[in-house]
């Protein structure tokens, strides 16, 4: 809204991302400019911002009160996350119009820059539902004397409470298996089972979820496997609950008649840009989930869910964990071996590089020395370790000198591992 000589009165956040976009997260500094551009000479009362974040959730339904009779019934709830004020220019506003301290504007392009800190304390992702959202904002007010009315502009941002797919918790397999059997009339036909496994149980927008999954149709029916990513949001206001159920992607697999089964050997099924989870909210959830299901016509569907968490992290390309056991298992532990070993063994270095005389003949000394309270543990063994404590190792070879001798021993051991 343009009042008199103000041109023009806007909001911007010094951003420091690539794409140029306000984005935050808990504990994080926000900070930017209010930019007036006037026309001409004005006197300002004050200049303020007023920083907000609020969940809020709202919808209604319709109640019965008798045969002729009904009503609306509103839910609402709010949580707010953030609330700070700050002054730019002038002072706390008050009903005085007189000119003491009056702040004057010239003409020409003039910016005042503001910072605060998020909270520490988790944060909501921000988010837009149905029936709720979550909302960070930056609002601007200039107030001028004998106006009723200050000038008013609101720029929203965008908070992340990031979740790491690295944790323990989200990189751990999700598996399942199911199986149906159908009956038409007093028939009973063979069963259809169901068994998938994904990698791990967290993603981030972009990635490929790998699928394994096995369906064997034994029923007389012609069966479709399918699978789809959905997204759970519920609302939560007095009590209540609701809940939204929206598809996200999907995949057809090959028809299956009577009899077939069919493989998923990694089957891939991309993730799209969607909004983290929301798992911390008290009035909104924001929930992920990978359906892997077999269309069966005429009866019901075939189907396992299994729990997906959308992050913001991505997992780490050598992480301290990967996400599944086995695929760690299924690597080329050949090549492992020829990364971590040398071609040939390094000869261990000479005794004198580690002992010299000198410490030699000290130990000597020194064990000619002891009190009479070491003596007393004086025996044939201590004897043969001091003497034996500073000798020299054998000499190295790549060769063994004796392996008939080894052959021999080791034929006494049958509990040897061939391997060592």
């Amino acid at each position: 809204m343009v009042l008199g000589k103000v041109k023009s009165f806007t909001v911007s956040y010094d951003c420091l991302n690539d794409s140029n976009v306000p984005v935050y997260s808990s504990g994080d500094s926000v900070s930017g400019r209010v930019i007036i551009e006037v026309t001409g000479e004005i006197r300002v009362k004050s200049l303020c911002i007023h920083a907000k974040g609020f969940a809020k959730v709202r919808w209604t339904e319709s109640r019965n009160a008798g045969s002729n009779t009904a009503y609306t019934q509103n839910y609402t709830e709010e949580v707010e996350y953030l609330n700070h004020k700050s002054i730019l220019i002038g002072h706390e506003r008050d009903d005085d119009n007189s000119e003491e301290g009056h702040t004057t504007i010239h003409s020409g392009r003039h910016e005042y820059a503001f910072s605060f800190e998020l909270p520490q304390t988790p944060l909501a992702t921000s988010f837009e539902g149905k029936h709720g959202s979550v909302r960070y904002w930056v609002k601007a007010e200039l107030y001028r004397p004998w106006l009723p009315l200050p000038m008013k502009i609101k720029k929203e941002f965008t908070v992340f409470e990031h979740i790491d797919i690295n944790t323990p918790s989200l990189l751990s397999p999700q598996a399942g298996t199911k199986e149906k059997t159908l009956c038409c009339w007093f028939c009973t036909s063979g069963p259809i089972s169901l068994s998938a496994k994904i990698e791990r149980k967290g993603y981030t927008p972009g990635e490929s979820i790998q699928m394994f999954a096995e369906i064997e149709n034994c029923s007389s029916r012609m069966v479709v496997p399918k699978a789809a990513i959905y997204q759970t949001q519920t609302f939560y206001a007095k009590g209540k609950m609701k809940e939204v159920k929206q598809l996200v992607a999907n995949l057809r697999g090959e028809s299956l008649s009577s009899g077939k089964t069919e493989t998923w050997n990694g089957k891939m099924l991309k993730i799209p840009p969607v909004s983290p989870s929301i798992l911390d909210c008290t009035i909104i959830r924001v929930e992920y989930s990978l359906m892997v299901y077999v269309d069966i016509p005429g009866a019901m569907n075939l189907f396992l869910n299994l729990p997906l968490v959308i992050g913001t992290i991505p997992l780490h390309p050598f992480g301290s964990r990967t996400s599944s056991v086995s695929s760690q298992c299924s690597m080329n532990m050949n090549s492992w071996l020829h990364i971590a070993l040398p071609d040939r063994p390094e000869a261990p270095p000479s005794y004198a590089e580690i002992i010299t005389d000198e410490q030699r003949q000290n130990t000597v000394a020194s064990s000619t020395a002891r009190d009479d309270f070491d003596r007393a543990f004086e025996g044939p063994l201590f004897a043969y370790i001091q003497e034996f404590r500073y000798q020299p190792p054998p000499l190295y070879s790549e060769i063994d000198p004796n392996p008939d001798q080894v052959n021999e021993n080791e034929e006494g051991r049958p509990d040897t591992c061939p391997s060592r």
